[in-house]
């Protein structure tokens, strides 16, 4: 019973997909454009800045530090 209903529906969608009515062609007006080419030029000034950059002795010295964290669960447990 469960196959023959399965069956028919899988038929009655096939024939309402076949049985829609085809949409005519809408036709597009095209617009024509014209291309304006603009070029501007800015002007920057460098401006002279003394920044100031961390020296480490040792490399990679952030992620060695980021990497070395501890948590609670990581201390010693007295007993």
């Amino acid at each position: 019973m469960k196959t023959i209903a399965t069956l028919i529906f899988v038929l009655f969608t096939g024939f309402t997909a076949q049985a829609q009515k085809a949409t005519e062609e809408v036709k597009v007006e095209t617009v024509e454009m014209s291309i304006a080419i603009e070029i501007t030029v800015e002007e920057t000034t460098l401006e002279n800045k003394a920044e100031v950059a961390r020296l480490y002795k040792r490399e990679n010295y952030r992620v060695k530090k980021a990497l070395s964290f501890t948590t609670k669960r990581n201390r010693a447990k007295m007993a």
